[in-house]
């Protein structure tokens, strides 16, 4: 999976390159990446949409976050817990509802894109948002509710449980030390894959790259026939 780590941003032969760490792989083994992330990912460096910064992308359908440096390479990937319902939006006034006030439909993890950082927040300390506006963190899983077993279904080999946070994003404790921390401490970029709502609404910019491609694609192959 990790083969796609360079999406060319340094060549094979680069000196540097051969002197990174590895990148940390806690996905389960066998799972893939989708398409659309590493597209995504490719753009991101490309198009240098994050002005440089760190970046994460981040796939609900597949529960997993994938981090990347500011150079572009990848730093590790990991599978994730989301929120519990399905859907890309966020409710007016969430962030000044307590968790258990937020009606279960509401329990979304907002689809697009984020620029976030460290601060502080009012019951758990210093904590890395997502997006502050939406009370939207990514935070490692803790013991919370037994009932939830926030921890074993991290650690199930399928996505299909990984849907039961409030609406924050939860990596287990180690990734969280030894990848998202360090990377995060200035700040970063996280993009988010939209599951009801289209790419061209979530990432317009994005979307029009790949239409772009395509046609670009489609005239080479007519050239090629003639």
């Amino acid at each position: 999976m990790l083969a796609f780590a360079g999406i060319g941003v340094a060549s094979a032969g680069d000196d540097a390159a051969a002197q990174k760490p590895v990148a940390v792989d806690q996905l389960p083994e066998g799972q893939e990446v989708s398409d659309t992330v590493i597209a995504l990912a490719g753009w991101v460096v490309a198009a240098r949409d994050s002005e440089g910064y760190p970046f994460a992308v981040m796939d609900k359908a597949a529960a997993q976050v994938l981090v990347f440096g500011g150079d572009g390479r990848l730093r590790g990937a990991a599978p994730a817990l989301f929120g519990s319902a399905i859907g890309d939006h966020t409710a007016p006034g969430i962030a000044g509802l307590a968790l258990r006030e937020i009606p279960g439909r509401d329990r979304t993890t907002p689809a697009g894109r984020f620029i976030g950082g460290f601060g502080p927040s009012i019951d758990a300390g210093r904590v890395l948002w997502v997006d502050y506006d939406s009370s939207v963190s990514l935070h490692p899983t803790a013991t919370g509710v037994p009932s939830e077993k926030r921890a074993e279904r991290l650690a199930s080999p399928s996505p299909d449980d990984n849907r039961i946070s409030h609406g924050c994003i939860n990596v287990s404790p180690g990734f969280y030390e030894q990848v998202i921390q360090p990377t995060f401490e200035r700040g970063g970029v996280f993009y988010i894959l939209p599951e009801t709502a289209s790419l061209a609404e979530t990432f317009p910019e994005f979307a029009q790259s790949r239409v772009t491609a395509e046609r670009k694609n489609g005239k080479r192959a007519q050239s090629a026939r003639r």
